[in-house]
């Protein structure tokens, strides 16, 4: 089940907020600034589903954000425990960074922690299957795949090449909860 946990920034030991209630998730990011929905597939999708028939069973919903937000491109991108760098890749992610774009990822299966690292507060959120969460463009923040992950997400993007990460420096995601998978 998806959860928020609000932190103030030096209290990571002591959440101000946590909730499994997909309203006051919902609330609570955009009270911030984020995007948070769920999303239903048009059709009934297998486990082994290819990419086109994932992006076919969301193309209603793709095709809104592109009309709303002006998404150039999209695609589907899956990570399971036995892929041999998702200890690299886990560990890039972890730190604190920023996008010139919006972030933007639905979760078609699986799961993954995004933190988000707002003035003097952190929002970790746990997606899971059918979220979708939007984290503006130049907002800190990090995500976690866990030790063992397992999840295909929807990207959207405005420009692929505005994806790169701005890593900030700061170490402030060691000091915070991790994806225990």
């Amino acid at each position: 089940m998806s959860q928020l946990t609000i932190y103030a920034e030096n209290a990571p030991e002591k959440p101000l907020l946590v909730t499994q209630d997909f309203t006051s998730i919902a609330t609570e990011l955009q009270q911030a600034g984020m995007r948070f929905e769920r999303w239903q597939a048009n059709q009934p999708l297998a486990a082994d589903a290819d990419n086109d028939t994932i992006l076919a069973a969301y193309k209603n919903e793709i095709d809104r954000l592109v009309a709303e937000q002006g998404f150039q491109s999209y695609d589907v991108v899956s990570m399971n425990p036995a892929h041999p760098q998702k200890k690299e890749f886990r560990e890039k992610f972890l730190a604190e960074h920023t996008h010139s774009e919006d972030e933007v990822r639905f979760f078609v299966r699986g799961h993954g922690l995004f933190v988000v690292h707002l003035v003097d507060k952190v929002y970790a959120l746990l997606c899971e299957k059918d979220d979708l969460i939007s984290v503006p463009a130049n907002t800190r923040h990090w995500f976690d795949m866990g030790p063992n992950p397992v999840f295909t997400a929807i990207r959207l993007f405005n420009n692929p090449e505005g994806w790169v990460a701005n890593f900030t420096g700061d170490d402030i995601a060691k000091n915070f909860p991790t994806l225990d998978n």
